[in-house]
């Protein structure tokens, strides 16, 4: 599956290197020298540096040598190609796609909803969970989702609100 990975930003120095944009919780393999993404214009761009400048991750692509030539790559956004199935180190870490879709169930075992988005917000990630009445956030913290089975996509929830409540 492609993801979106990052965004070109402005072009830095005069040998060809770009500001980027991350857009994934994994930048140490995505954009490893070697690496390849796409683009929008599913051109494959090939990594041939990398470098952390003041917080700013910078890279090189093979074939843009100079600044005129990645000023032109600027605002463009890069893909990887992910296999959100592939069994990770982490049991906890799940990718937001094997969220989306999963049915999330009260502690007592009542159908709660349907995940609908995963929100990626500076404090926390928020599940998006359309119930038959409104659609509901939750934080995506162990404590109010306490049961996670991508597999059988399934959750557990125990809304803002909820916690101690008996049925």
């Amino acid at each position: 599956m492609r993801l979106l990975v990052g965004r070109i930003g402005r072009a830095h120095g005069i040998l060809g290197e770009a500001t980027i944009e991350v857009r994934s919780h994994d930048p140490d393999s995505r954009f490893a020298v070697g690496a390849q993404v796409h683009t929008d214009e599913d051109t494959v761009l090939t990594i041939t540096s990398g470098r952390l400048h003041n917080g700013t991750l910078l890279l090189g692509f093979a074939g843009y040598n100079d600044r005129n030539q990645i000023e032109k790559l600027r605002n463009v956004f890069l893909y990887a190609d992910v296999d959100i199935d592939q069994k990770r180190e982490d049991p906890n870490d799940y990718h937001i796609l094997q969220l989306i879709g999963c049915s999330a169930y009260l502690e007592s075992g009542e159908l709660y909803g349907e995940v609908t988005d995963v929100l990626n917000l500076p404090g926390q990630d928020l599940l998006a969970i359309k119930t038959p009445n409104q659609e509901s956030l939750i934080p995506f913290v162990h404590q109010l989702v306490p049961v996670v089975d991508v597999t059988a996509k399934r959750l557990v929830v125990i809304p803002p609100g909820m916690s101690g409540v008996s049925s």
